[in-house]
């Protein structure tokens, strides 16, 4: 395997991380910030106020998107695993 080939499959599994890792990340931050807004309203300093809808939305998260998520990791791998022919020369 040459450097260019190990750097671009190295930046193609990032870049495909933060593609997999964005949608459940965008869900805990609105939700966390409207927690705090909700928070900072009613002074209220509970810990399990931010904790607790930031686990349930992720967890409808994780259950809306998985078919998604499955499929995007299949394709991946079978483009990933077609690659791997070339990677010996």
């Amino acid at each position: 395997m040459n450097p260019e080939l190990a750097v671009d499959l190295f930046k193609t599994t990032i870049m495909f991380a933060l593609y997999v890792v964005a949608p459940f990340l965008g869900v805990t931050l609105v939700i966390g910030l409207l927690a705090s807004l909700v928070q900072t309203v009613t002074s209220l300093q509970e810990p399990t106020l931010t904790f607790a809808p930031k686990l349930l939305a992720l967890s409808g998260a994780m259950i809306l998107l998985a078919p998604w998520l499955l499929r995007t990791l299949s394709e991946f791998m079978i483009s990933f695993i077609m690659r791997m022919g070339t990677m010996a020369h």
